[in-house]
């Protein structure tokens, strides 16, 4: 391969490791891309070639040595802004990195840059778009929150990257770009130094151009073993379908995906059998909101009390309605995650792992909206793992994703099974 911009995370990392690459020739392969095509893409909040260079030039040995890594705008650089994708925050600069940045620089990552983020991760979206989608009038949104991580795996501005997901927002964007999302287990990669909004949801996520990139990223600043998802499985899976209760807004796209994959994987020895998950699963459709918003707006106390006019009208609207949650409403939705969550494992018993659209279909028009994530909270809110993988495109020709979802803490067996999945498909 002549553009080393173009290899995986774990194909150039193996390529350093044997001397066949020199770290410097891929960040100036990565820089070069971004040069000619960030004007149109926009997936930096912040970027400085030369300090790029720099970190280059000094990075530590380690199972990601050399390797440029994208750093969602919500986690904090000591180097580089923090700026949360607010004006409130405009200019800030941290005195520490966020703990994953920090144990990513450990072991050998170079921080290239900060990437987009919606405001706060939550409304109001950036300038980020779709890289798929340049030549197409308006454009369509790469997804959200974490735009700019997902538009700059797709485009080749860096093998490795950072999101995080309150709702939907590593495997949504990840999906609508055509590369792979992985929404850890709650809790597997730390959330210190992270701008934290909705404390029993937010989890940090990572996206790369394979399963086994993510493997490698989320095991290297965890210190968990992961696997190799790349190692051959010696059986195939045994894989529950699952629509899920918001089946009713799947697009015509998603709908032929989900039956058309199960038939794939069929073919090539996976027992595929259709899977409802119980009723508390399905009232974490009115609980989610309740509980995110809520959270979210104690979480921006600061920002309320003494910048409310730089909040978006959108997001002051959710705050809003946040904090007018009576005490037993949120309680309540307190009680439904709980009870989700004690029985999701019974639920999947007998199964090695869940199929489930990753999003409602192809990206949407326009930059204005990142989509909506009705596929990905109720996983969100279980704690659960989940991993989308490209699975084709729809009638515009814009990527489509299938996630597969496991067992809270099965994280190792997750990646293997969606590994599995990507290689039956392509």
């Amino acid at each position: 391969m002549s553009d080393p911009s173009r290899l995986t995370a774990t194909e150039a990392a193996a390529r350093i490791r044997d001397n066949r690459l020199r770290p410097e020739a891929l960040m100036e392969a990565c820089l070069d891309r971004i040069a000619s095509r960030e004007a149109a893409v926009g997936a930096f909040a912040w970027f400085d070639p030369d300090l790029a260079r720099r970190a280059c030039a000094s990075a530590r040995p380690g199972p990601l040595h050399g390797l440029p890594l994208g750093v969602k705008d919500v986690l904090d650089t000591a180097d580089m802004p923090s700026q949360y994708g607010s004006p409130i925050w405009e200019g800030w600069r941290p005195k520490a990195d966020a703990a994953c940045v920090a144990w990513a620089r450990q072991a050998g990552a170079v921080v290239i840059g900060k990437t987009v983020t919606t405001e706060f991760a939550t409304r109001k979206p950036g300038r980020t778009a779709n890289p798929h989608a340049l030549h197409i009038p308006l454009g369509h949104t790469p997804g959200g929150s974490s735009s700019g991580s997902a538009a700059g795996i797709a485009d080749f501005f860096f093998p490795l990257a950072y999101g995080t997901q309150t709702a939907g927002s590593v495997i949504r964007p990840a999906a609508y770009c055509g590369v792979v999302g992985y929404k850890p287990s709650f809790g597997l990669i730390s959330r210190i130094g992270m701008k934290v909004m909705a404390d029993s949801l937010d989890t940090v996520g990572v996206m790369a151009r394979s399963v086994a990139d993510c493997a490698l990223l989320a095991a290297a600043v965890s210190g968990r073993d992961l696997g190799d998802p790349d190692r051959r499985t010696p059986s195939a899976p045994r894989i529950g379908l699952c629509r899920s209760p918001t089946w009713d807004i799947a697009a015509p796209e998603t709908q032929a995906l989900l039956a058309n994959v199960a038939g794939i994987l069929a073919g090539v020895g996976a027992t595929v059998a259709d899977r409802e998950l119980p009723a508390d699963c399905v009232a974490l459709r009115d609980a989610h909101p309740i509980v995110m918003n809520a959270e979210s707006a104690r979480a921006l106390g600061w920002e309320l009390a003494t910048a409310r006019e730089q909040i978006s009208e959108g997001l002051r609207e959710r705050m809003e309605f946040g904090l007018r949650q009576p005490s037993d409403a949120l309680e309540a939705a307190y009680a439904t995650f709980h009870r989700a969550q004690e029985g999701f494992a019974a639920a999947t018993e007998g199964l090695d792992v869940l199929l489930t659209p990753a999003a409602p279909g192809e990206a949407p028009s326009g930059l204005e909206w990142t989509g909506d994530p009705a596929f990905n909270f109720i996983w969100t809110s279980l704690h659960v793992p989940c991993v989308t993988v490209p699975a084709g495109t729809g009638p515009n020709g814009l990527p489509l994703g299938i996630q597969v979802v496991g067992r809270r803490g099965e994280d190792r067996a997750v990646l293997a099974w969606a590994n599995w999945v990507a290689e039956a498909l392509n």
